[in-house]
């Protein structure tokens, strides 16, 4: 065995497409929430009307990955759509014992690429964007015979990530496939995928989960989640409106009670008490209070979404909300420059607040 076979799962950079203390994807085997898209890839596979690329949109953390790293254990494992076995299947579940699951969980699969943010060694950060080269590179077994046989199938997370050129390069691979392959393209934004790609995908779209089956994703995860009281699941559900992924970052940073508070204080304004959101700012200062004041600065962005949602049918709502379209652009400049130079974070806070409840006024009048 090679010395980078043996290295242990400390010595591997982090993955770019999981969230820390969560299964990766392509080891979830339960899903939730998404049986009619399940039954729709599974109708496709049957019928011998499998797309070479089917570009899987809705918001992050709905299990968007789960699903196409699901949809692939099922297509390597019964490869012919006319197995009994895929006769008598309900939904696309493929036991964790199964050879073809066991080489995808262990990386060793030949017939599958992983598209993603790469690990910058020298920055010891991921890419912020998937380049060209990762494209050529992770794809180039597209060239090659399948390895087993079958499949060969590439899971692309996400699609927003990808720069220009690499959605050129994505687009080149999926105009003129090899036979019997299989592109999911992943898209927390849709609309904002390359035309062109869009235009040679079959579309599925994944819809927010009840809180109750969100609860049932975050157990599904493992024991440490698992521990976790039945209303704390629920509450950081609804909270998430209907993301796992977010849900599960409100528990593990236990920014549940910062998001509840965050939101009390909104709901009051343009009321604002001083002492309460001076707890809010005491919440957010220094290094131990970054993960809150993300938490807040994400209530706060939330909310002015809601708002202007909400009032965008009343009559002259573009002059209404006006104010809460300049104080939105305020707060995010302020959140990158006190971000950039490290300020202290407190008298932001106080501020984001104070401008908020004069923009609320404002719009109101």
């Amino acid at each position: 065995m090679s010395p980078r076979a043996a290295a242990s799962a400390d010595d591997l950079p982090p993955d770019s497409d999981a969230l820390d203390g969560a299964l990766h994807p392509r080891a979830n085997t339960a899903l939730f929430g998404h049986e009619v898209a399940e039954a729709e890839f599974l109708e496709a596979f049957r019928q011998g009307r499998m797309p070479q690329a089917w570009l899987i949109g809705g918001r992050e953390g709905i299990g968007k990955a789960t699903f196409a790293w699901r949809a692939a254990r099922f297509v390597l494992a019964r490869p012919d759509p006319r197995l009994p076995a895929v006769a008598r299947a309900h939904d696309l579940f493929t036991s964790e014992e199964e050879p073809a699951a066991r080489r995808i969980v262990a990386r060793a699969h030949p017939d599958v690429a992983c598209l993603r943010r790469e690990w910058d060694a020298k920055t010891k950060k991921h890419y912020t964007e998937i380049r060209v080269d990762d494209v050529r590179k992770t794809l180039g077994m597209f060239h090659h015979a399948a390895g087993a046989g079958g499949w060969r199938v590439a899971v692309v997370d996400s699609a927003d990530d990808l720069n220009t050129a690499g959605a050129n390069a994505l687009l080149k691979m999926i105009e003129e496939p090899p036979p019997r392959s299989l592109f999911f393209i992943i898209a927390h934004r849709p609309a904002r995928v390359l035309p062109t790609i869009r235009s040679r995908c079959r579309r599925l779209t994944l819809h927010p989960l009840t809180a109750e089956a969100a609860a049932q994703a975050i157990r599904a995860q493992g024991e440490d989640w698992a521990d976790h009281a039945q209303d704390d699941l629920l509450r950081a559900a609804q909270r998430a409106g209907g993301s796992v992924g977010d849900a599960m970052r409100l528990l593990a940073q236990g920014a549940l009670g910062m998001a509840e508070r965050t939101e009390a204080e909104l709901a009051r304004l343009p009321d604002m008490n001083v002492r309460r959101v001076m707890a809010l700012a005491d919440a957010s200062y220094g290094r131990d209070g970054q993960e809150a004041f993300e938490t807040l600065l994400a209530g706060v962005f939330d909310w002015l979404g809601r708002s202007v949602r909400e009032r965008a049918q009343e009559p002259g709502a573009v002059q209404r909300l006006a104010p809460l379209a300049q104080v939105w652009e305020k707060i995010a400049a302020s959140a990158r420059e006190t971000q950039a130079l490290n300020l202290d974070r407190r008298p932001l806070v106080l501020s984001i607040f104070s401008d908020l409840s004069d923009a609320v006024r404002a719009s109101r009048m």
